[in-house]
């Protein structure tokens, strides 16, 4: 019947201390209880678990400030979406452009709207792909996409500086240079499509169709037909950039893999 003389703060500091020692045993050896777990349960466990979130810093079982265990400050990415869809719309919906006329599917008329669209879809578009897939860090991707990108932008200025006469038709002037330049580009893409052997079919179908077009292009300018043929490959290679980029927009906005998509691994 004796009543008791202890403080009732004594009571809740024991109580506070025998909460801090089921949830964190280490905090056993101490003897006082950091000012910042006063408030009750949430701030015990956000100030005395390691690595905890709830608060910027983490307090040892003497109350110090504990660098060891303090949460790290996460980085923002700086390009949050996927560049890759954008980057093979570019490119495949300029090339099927390109391969109307190629293909003789339409005049040489129409050869102005290509030029347009070779200059900022194709040639910018690309681009900026390009470079904003060298800032997330994926090289192959964005070394390719920059270059196709700067290859529409030089054939644009190209075939503009033909159309104002400004210069001769090269293919008249210097039809060696232009198969030179078309075997140069072939052989680059062939390289391409070794890298490809570790990504997926539909990037595979790209680059390989791709570097027969270029060797097509080639023998175009001394035979009509094979000329047709570049246009029906080079269609037909634009076609599955257009299927490869929707494949990886449906992956990333619906979550379901179009055929061709799968990640492969042959080298």
């Amino acid at each position: 019947g004796t009543q008791s003389t202890d403080k009732p703060w004594k009571h809740r500091h024991t109580f506070k201390r025998a909460l801090l020692t089921a949830v964190h045993p280490a905090a056993t050896t101490s003897a006082k209880v950091h000012p910042k777990m006063k408030t009750g349960v949430a701030d015990i466990e956000s100030s005395t678990l390691p690595g905890s979130h709830g608060s910027e810093e983490s307090y040892d079982a003497k109350g110090k400030t504990n660098a060891a265990v303090a949460p790290k400050a996460r980085k923002e990415a700086w390009v949050r979406g996927n560049p890759g869809p954008f980057g093979l719309l570019c490119f495949g919906l300029t090339t099927d452009m390109l391969m109307f006329i190629t293909t003789s599917w339409s005049t040489g008329g129409f050869e102005p709207t290509v030029i347009a669209y070779a200059a900022f879809y194709g040639g910018l578009g690309q681009l900026i792909a390009g470079v904003l897939e060298l800032i997330k860090g994926n090289t192959f991707a964005g070394t390719a996409f920059s270059s196709y990108g700067c290859f529409w932008m030089g054939w644009f200025l190209w075939k503009l500086l033909e159309i104002t006469h400004t210069v001769p038709s090269v293919v008249v002037a210097a039809r060696t240079g232009e198969s030179l330049w078309c075997g140069l580009w072939a052989v680059l893409t062939l390289c391409f499509f070794v890298v490809t052997l570790r990504k997926n079919w539909g990037l595979m179908t790209i680059f390989s169709t791709l570097t027969i077009t270029f060797i097509l292009l080639i023998g175009g300018n001394y035979s009509a037909a094979c000329k047709k043929a570049a246009g029906y490959v080079g269609f037909f290679c634009g076609s599955s950039a257009i299927y490869t980029a929707i494949g990886m927009l449906y992956q990333d906005e619906l979550g379901f893999m179009l055929p061709g998509i799968a990640p492969v691994h042959y080298i």
